[in-house]
């Protein structure tokens, strides 16, 4: 074995390594009795009253909630990078998903901050008390059992494995659609004009990736492999969700982080 192939072996060996701890992490969450939420900040650092919706989506990820293991997906829109600073994590993929709600949600316009609830209900991203609500409303509703695992093809590619569980009639569609998500745990930025001028902002799952992976259909389970294809390392979480089509309710979701 050549230097170069024992070092290509043993960063792959690391990179296992640390996503299999974040799978043990997500076993044992799975065992308990909480509820997996998805919730989705659409927001921007060109928007002056989404850094407080930012800090509350870190309190989200990192605090417990009664019942529920809270998911959490920062969505950057791109609309607001006219106005002085443009949001370095922001794309228009994400505008056109928060659109998408706005139609569903029968909104006159879109705005930042938005949350998401497990695609279900939407208020004002600041609002905590708007959040106890829906998220207690939401750890009664029944889940679809959603499972992610990472493996290593080579010592260059690793792969996601997703997995969802049958879609019963109870969950009232024919079929729903399955994601994958690939995001920073952590994310800052020095903002040195526009609304945030002489801010730095600090964000938590910070998606990078958002794609539609496949489909599972009434009666059937899911099972696929997800080639990764950007490169992953400690800053990094990956969530697998399955959700109605035309971007309606959440029925499942799960995520893994890497080395926790």
């Amino acid at each position: 074995m050549t230097i170069k192939a024992a070092l290509l072996s043993a960063l792959s060996v690391f990179l296992v390594s640390a996503w299999m701890k974040g799978r043990e992490s997500g076993l044992d969450s799975a065992k308990s009795t909480a509820t997996p939420i998805l919730v989705e900040l659409f927001t921007s650092e060109g928007c002056s009253s989404c850094p407080p919706a930012d800090k509350f989506l870190q309190k989200l990820d990192q605090q417990s909630f009664p019942g529920a293991e809270v998911i959490v997906l920062s969505e950057h829109v791109d609309y607001w990078n006219h106005i002085g600073w443009k949001d370095p994590y922001s794309a228009h993929f994400y505008s056109e998903r928060q659109n998408a709600y706005a139609r569903r949600f029968e909104l006159d316009s879109v705005y930042t901050p938005q949350m998401v609830v497990d695609g279900n209900s939407q208020f004002v991203g600041s609002n905590t008390a708007a959040a106890d609500k829906v998220l207690t409303k939401a750890v009664a509703d029944p889940k679809l059992a959603v499972h992610l695992s990472v493996t290593s093809v080579d010592p260059h590619v690793l792969q996601a494995h997703v997995e969802a569980g049958i879609l019963e009639p109870s969950f009232g569609v024919r079929e729903a659609e399955v994601y994958i998500a690939i995001a920073l745990n952590r994310a800052e930025s020095q903002v040195s004009s526009g609304e945030n001028a002489g801010h730095k902002l600090a964000h938590v799952a910070v998606v990078r990736e958002l794609r539609k992976i496949g489909t599972v259909k009434l009666g059937q389970s899911f099972s696929q492999d997800v080639p990764l294809d950007q490169g992953l390392d400690g800053n990094t979480r990956l969530i697998a969700f399955v959700q109605e089509r035309q971007q309606g309710k959440v029925l499942g979701v799960a995520q893994l982080i890497s080395g926790k």
